[in-house]
């Protein structure tokens, strides 16, 4: 009678190795993050956050939403939607802000504003935590850090003087004139990490204001 107690509370796998461990990390990623989303959206309906954390916020998950189906993606999984149904998911409104592509507050104009806006938060992101990650290289961040500025002139909310801008020009600047192989010290990094960090805080300012 005990044994058979026993074997009652037995874990229970549900992964046999490796590769189906990994399968089940990317669902919870993405169960997570569509939660995420659907709580971000009723807390900005009853005014528990202002708008402009609830932009930099938004925008910031709906990049992460679309690495992480990305990884989840195949024939069980061909849209959001079925994986939403198959997890009994109720998140119409993260539904609605994933088909829509953008936050909210963002006016539509057929997708470059809300598109040009995701690149830049994904952007401010990744070279941040690449610094963070004490990825230093010139030919590790430069890629990067051109794009960032390329999207932040091509987006046109942004004023030529926008300090944010300024910062990420300087610092594309001071790498164009490092051989590729060169790192930066760490001083450097510490104020890179510092300046994108006030850039990125303008930027989620700049769009409140809108």
């Amino acid at each position: 009678m005990q044994e058979q107690s026993a074997e009652l509370y037995e874990e229970v796998k549900l992964f046999r190795n490796a590769r189906e461990r990994e399968k089940y990390d990317n669902m919870a990623d993405l169960y997570a993050i569509i939660n995420t989303i659907q709580q971000l959206e009723k807390a900005y309906i009853r005014d528990c956050i202002t708008p402009q954390e609830y932009t930099a916020a938004c925008s910031k998950y709906l990049v992460q939403y679309k690495v992480a189906f990305k990884q989840v993606q195949c024939d069980e999984f061909p849209t959001v939607e079925s994986f939403v149904k198959k997890f009994r998911l109720d998140c119409p409104a993260a539904l609605e802000r994933i088909r829509e592509d953008r936050p909210i507050t963002i006016r539509d104009d057929k997708g470059n504003t809300s598109k040009c806006i995701a690149e830049i938060v994904s952007l401010f992101i990744t070279i941040m935590d690449k610094l963070r990650l004490q990825i230093n290289t010139m030919d590790a961040l430069q890629p990067d850090v051109k794009d960032l500025a390329d999207n932040m002139n091509r987006l046109s909310l942004i004023p030529e003087d926008f300090d944010a801008k300024l910062k990420v020009e300087k610092w594309l600047g001071s790498l164009n004139e490092m051989q590729a192989s060169d790192e930066l010290g760490e001083s450097q990094v510490r104020q890179f990490l510092f300046d994108l960090e006030s850039a990125y805080a303008d930027f989620n300012k700049l769009l409140h204001s809108q």
